[in-house]
């Protein structure tokens, strides 16, 4: 079928930008990741430094009686040949470090506060971190005995073709070194100034310091470079082990080696464990958090049905969604973004026609995004064409009932109406898509539900919602603009009979922000303070259960008359701060959210901001619920937290990990890890990096 793309003149007052919409999906190059459109990392505050007093209780540090040193199969490495005699490297075969992999995966991870704060990053120098963590004991500065790993170096570097599970470059844990004769040392890893509880950049090498480090290379490195750089590794591990031991610090003795099979040996035999194959394609056996989110983008805001014919989705992209047999056939996709002007009648009038030919050609027109038109400096022109566009999308999806209406229709002889524009002669189905499928689209998708269902500004905002089941994010702007624009709307909308200019304003509707909670889970929501403090809404939104991690509300007292104490519950004494724990409160919390999902209603979680606290506790519930692994439950709440980017700090972030252990336990299964803690972190810190300031 052929198609027509049909764009506006720029004709319309220049507009503030939303982020831009291209996307391309390049998970197999671990370079900077694209970042997804309208998405933000908000400020997190840690809150007051943490005491000795009631308010934040202190870490314990670790003690002779519960610091174990896990085993390794690596250790002691007599067993395997050695290849390097002065700075020493033994060999081993992909079956060895599969087992080796396997062994370690299985054994439980060490307590979080055994292990931290010394993950959040604790440079002698940076007395900001220091003097928040460590200002009650220097022995908390000690590297942790009870921490041994694997750490998988790639020779080379490029991790974009034959990439095993968890494998890092050489950059990302050797200091450059230019002279040969130069002895090798680590990265110095902890920040110098500066105070971070998200430090999760740092955890690859900081993990890879205190691991057993196997050096592989795919079929075009010499295996004289592989050899060379293992002895590197294994000078740099000396050099780091001496410099702990001068400052009184024991530390496991760990050891280097290198992969004595080719990399197709890992293709044929041992399959999950290669992430990206030779050819530079991701097998799918391993989790990619950069794909992982953006598959569960757009699981979450696959197409649906708003109204007759017209439909809200994503922009179609088949690496990420396969097409299925039963998906709508689409005559019309409107894609909205930012760089687009809105289409003026004539040319509307021009598609129209083209539709009314037999085997008409798909149409790919474009519409500005959510957020570009900005009140008070809007203009009569774009309402205008707002208007036009969605009497245009109504006549093309409603034929029968635009003949029907037709003004301006001569008769013949017979009484029978003779057509002065021909329409189409069936329906049309209409897309109105844009990347994520929810935000760029929101003002078009929400205006014209107002206009072909005929309902003022604050029921479109909660039925696309609750009856069609849409997430979608607006900004203020909109909600402003549609305010504004309301009586217009609703007076020349083919569904609306009421008057137009009495529509009543709930009180909740100043409140809101464009944004709604996010919805996670049928009956969870996820949001933050604003949203809590607006309970109006939240009733409208089916919430009827409020739970508060770390921050109370600030109701009016009349307000709590429709709150049962009981279904009010208030977390105290947990901030933001990397040492409060969270791990104890899970269970009185996923027992209340619990009981709003028997009895058919939801629970709003919320913190300060909604991404951290409050997120952790939501991740905790879709692992307990769904059966999901931390990886998967992440990227899934990530998802679906919209426009901002959950932020669990990286305490929070551990012990998720090690509540992934208690659910596998709980099932009767056995102690096993999809991905190791160093590489969560990585790759939470690459798909964070597109957002960063520093970036």
């Amino acid at each position: 079928m052929a198609t027509i793309v049909a764009r506006a003149p720029p004709v319309l007052p220049s507009r503030t930008s939303t982020p831009p919409t291209h996307l391309t999906l390049n998970t197999s190059s671990r370079g900077t990741p694209a970042a997804v459109p309208n998405k933000h990392l908000p400020v997190c505050s840690p809150g007051p430094r943490p005491s000795h007093g009631l308010e934040t209780p202190p870490a314990s540090p670790p003690s002779a009686h519960n610091t174990l040193k896990p085993s390794s199969v690596l250790d002691p490495p007599d067993r395997f040949r050695k290849v390097v005699d002065d700075h020493p490297v033994h060999s081993i075969d992909a079956s060895t470090l599969v087992r080796a992999l396997e062994q370690h995966a299985s054994q439980p991870l060490p307590d979080p506060k055994l292990v931290f704060p010394w993950l959040h990053g604790l440079h002698a120098e940076n007395q900001m971190q220091l003097g928040f963590f460590v200002a009650r004991r220097k022995a908390l500065r000690k590297v942790p005995q009870c921490l041994r790993g694997i750490a998988v170096v790639k020779a080379g570097g490029d991790l974009g073709t034959a990439k095993l599970k968890g494998a890092i470059a050489p950059e990302e844990l050797m200091l450059p070194n230019s002279d040969p004769e130069a002895p090798s040392t680590f990265l110095e890893i902890d920040p110098k100034d500066g105070f971070s509880v998200r430090n999760f950049q740092i955890q690859a090498c900081k993990m890879a310091t205190v691991s057993d480090i196997v050096v592989y290379g795919d079929d075009s490195t010499p295996r004289e470079e592989i050899i060379k750089l293992a002895r590197s590794i294994s000078q740099a591990q000396k050099a780091w082990k001496e410099r702990q031991a001068s400052s009184g610090c024991e530390t496991n003795k760990v050891h280097t080696f290198v992969v004595s099979d080719p990399f197709p040996e890992f293709e044929e035999k041992h399959n999950d464990l290669v992430a990206v194959d030779s050819r530079g394609f991701m097998t799918g056996n391993v989790v990619d958090f950069f794909y992982w989110e953006r598959k569960e983008m757009c699981i979450m805001s696959t197409a649906s049905e708003i109204s007759q014919g017209v439909f809200l989705g994503p922009t179609p992209d088949p690496q990420l969604m396969e097409t299925k047999i039963d998906d709508p056939s689409f005559d019309i996709f409107v894609e909205t973004s930012d760089l687009a002007q809105i289409m003026d009648a004539r040319a509307l009038k021009q598609l129209k026609k083209v539709l009314a030919e037999p085997d008409h050609p798909t149409l790919h027109i474009e519409f500005p995004s959510s957020g570009s038109i900005m009140p008070p400096t809007w203009s009569h022109a774009e309402v205008d064409g707002m208007l036009e566009t969605c009497q245009w999308i109504y006549k093309v999806t409603h034929p029968e009932r635009s003949r029907s209406a037709t003004p301006g229709a001569e008769r013949n002889g017979d009484g029978d109406s003779i057509m002065l524009t021909r329409l189409p002669s069936r329906s049309k189905k209409v897309l109105i898509h844009c990347t994520d499928g929810y935000t760029e689209s929101s003002l078009l998708g929400l205006t014209y539900f107002m206009y072909a269902e005929g309902l003022p500004v604050h029921e479109a905002w909660i039925r696309l919602h609750k009856d069609k089941r849409r997430n979608f994010f607006a900004y203020p702007s909109d909600v402003a603009l549609l305010t504004a624009i309301q009586a217009r709307i609703l007076q020349e909308s083919p569904a609306f009979t009421g008057d137009a200019l009495r529509v009543n304003e709930p009180k909740w509707l100043p409140k809101i922000d464009g944004s709604l909670p996010s919805r996670i889970l049928p009956y969870m929501y996820l949001g933050n303070l604003g949203h809590a403090n607006n309970p109006k809404l939240l009733k409208e939104m089916g919430i009827t259960r409020i739970l508060s991690v770390g921050e109370p509300l600030s109701w009016p007292k009349d307000a709590h008359q429709d709150w049962p104490k009981e279904d009010l519950l208030f977390i105290d004494r947990v901030q933001d701060n990397g040492v409060d724990p969270l791990t104890d409160e899970f269970g009185r919390c996923l027992k209340f959210i619990e009981q709003a999902k028997q009895d058919g209603t939801a629970t709003l979680v919320h913190c300060r901001v909604g991404v951290s606290r409050s997120a952790t506790i939501c991740i905790a519930e879709v692992m307990n619920e769904l059966g999901l692994s931390f990886p998967r439950a992440y990227c899934f709440v990530r998802a679906r937290r919209l426009n901002v980017i959950i932020q669990p700090h990286l305490r929070f972030t551990y012990e998720l990990l090690k509540w992934e252990e208690h659910q596998r336990q709980r099932r009767g299964q056995p102690i096993t890890r999809e991905l190791e803690w160093a590489t969560i972190a990585r790759e939470i810190a690459l798909m964070n990096r597109p957002y960063s300031k520093q970036s």
